[in-house]
């Protein structure tokens, strides 16, 4: 396993998305069939959409020429904290 490349992200976020959409439609199907599992929905539910959040993230993420990169040369520099050691 080497180090984190663009490519690399790329899969691992369509992974997630997928993972999370086909667990999502998996508990749906459950609980349609036992309704008593519809509570569980409160824990699948947030889970599934972080990882579907976080996927896309990956997937979407451009390595390459970030927006915030470099800084420009005219923003305030960062001050260092007052009346305490760092």
């Amino acid at each position: 396993m080497g180090p984190m490349t663009q490519a690399r992200s790329r899969r691992l976020g369509r992974v997630l998305i997928t993972g999370s959409v086909i667990a999502m439609l998996v508990f749906l199907r459950g609980a349609r069939r036992r309704p008593w599992l519809l509570p569980l929905g409160l824990v699948v539910a947030p889970l599934a959409l972080l990882g579907t959040w976080a996927g896309y993230t990956l997937a979407t993420m451009d390595w390459d020429d970030p927006a915030d990169y470099p800084p420009a040369a005219d923003a305030p520099a960062l001050s260092p904290r007052v009346g305490g050691s760092v």
